[in-house]
């Protein structure tokens, strides 16, 4: 062969050689990505266009929040409207919000905490990036992100957004935050790949299942800890404590709740089938108010837990979802469970179990313990200790 055609082999190799070097570029790496595009105003936001960007954890859209003045530490917090992955494989636009650091961020960018917040309803309007008047609602939170760390916030799936709000099913919860801290990586270049995941109560159930999802779901990204404030769990055991509480409570506001998070999980779960009569006259109201409004005694606040399920009622399809919610999975690196001794919702015993059950299964467990700690009061009770966490997880570089 001529040199002619020994000098084109040699071209193509090379271009193939490129081509494989692309295409084993870590997930991450710098690449030109468009620029990201502002939302409309209002409620507007929370609408997504026909067409959503390929792929999970990308940018639909942002806007910024405009509070009425400075939050101290906080350079700015913007509202997100991004990709993520529904239980049925569908792709869906998620909105939260990410809040940045003021001043020069660390080499390798501002380390991430995606915080996963409590329950507040599965209503459209008690999704949290709706109220940033103020900037974060959380006071903790702004300490966070005054501390240097930049904080990203997920709505959930449905929460805000078209849809359903899966409550309490861990895999759609999991991808929701994960998501939230890969778009904000595309919103804000100084955002590093470090984070750690905290959450209370709903928030801790679904920072537990997005820590066992990180490696798979976002490879690029550096898992460095997992925090679960008073994590919701063993969810079909409790149902089964339902008709030992024969007083009207608030429990039942989010006994609804978790009905309303399995019916999306299967279509032969109805509620008709499950809930008794007052119950399921009220059961509408789920879509429509959130959680302060539903425990009050003129909606489900006002029925006794035992009175919520029908004693015909035949429960094996509700009792698969709801095992299916307990978050005993494995989980890479740290994690710490942070319990109040008197948390009435979350039930110590039940944390306690539930760390048997992550050890069982891999996890290295670390568990705080407050006496005295209601289930409102756990995360600032465990204010000091979690930002000592934070820091020798996600050291300054």
């Amino acid at each position: 062969m001529g040199t002619k055609g020994r000098g084109h082999r040699l071209v193509v190799l090379l271009a193939l050689t490129a081509a494989a070097l692309l295409s084993c570029a870590p997930a991450g790496a710098k690449t030109k990505l468009p620029k990201p595009r502002k939302g409309p105003a209002g409620l507007a936001f929370y609408k997504p266009p026909k067409k959503l960007p390929k792929g999970h954890g990308e940018v639909v859209w942002f806007r910024a929040a405009a509070p009425k003045k400075a939050v101290p530490g906080v350079k700015s917090t913007r509202r997100l409207l991004y990709t993520s992955t529904s239980p049925q494989g569908r792709r869906i636009a998620v909105s939260g919000y990410v809040s940045v650091p003021r001043g020069k961020p660390p080499r390798g960018g501002w380390p991430v905490i995606a915080w996963a917040h409590g329950t507040t309803g599965i209503a459209d309007k008690c999704a949290p990036s709706r109220y940033l008047d103020g900037g974060p609602s959380e006071s903790f939170v702004r300490e966070w992100v005054a501390a240097g760390y930049a904080v990203a916030s997920t709505d959930y799936p449905g929460l805000g957004t078209p849809g359903i709000h899966p409550y309490l099913v861990g895999k759609s919860e999991g991808r929701g935050i994960l998501d939230i801290v890969r778009a904000s990586r595309r919103l804000e270049r100084s955002i590093g790949r470090r984070f750690v995941i905290a959450g209370a109560s709903q928030g801790g159930q679904s920072a537990l299942f997005a820590g066992s999802l990180a490696r798979r779901w976002t490879p690029e990204l550096r898992l460095r800890g997992t925090l679960a404030y008073a994590p919701g769990s063993h969810l079909y055991e409790q149902k089964n404590l339902l008709p030992a509480l024969t007083g009207p409570s608030p429990l039942s506001a989010v006994a609804a709740l978790i009905l309303a998070g399995a019916v999306t999980t299967s279509k032969a779960l109805k509620p008709e089938s499950i809930l008794t009569g007052p119950a399921l006259a009220l059961y509408p109201e789920v879509d429509t108010k959130c959680l302060p409004e539903l425990s009050l005694s003129d909606s489900f606040g006002g029925l006794a837990p035992s009175t919520l399920i029908r004693s015909d009622a035949d429960t094996s399809v509700l009792d698969e979802a709801l095992k299916a919610m307990n978050p005993a999975v494995r989980i890479h690196g740290p994690v710490v469970l942070a319990q109040g001794s008197a948390d009435a919702t979350a039930f110590p015993f039940y944390t306690v179990q539930l760390r048997g059950e992550l050890e069982a299964r891999g996890s290295k467990v670390r568990y705080w313990h407050y006496e005295g700690v209601d289930h409102g009061g756990i995360v600032d009770a465990a204010r000091a200790d979690s930002l000592a966490f934070f820091k020798r997880r996600l050291p300054r570089d």
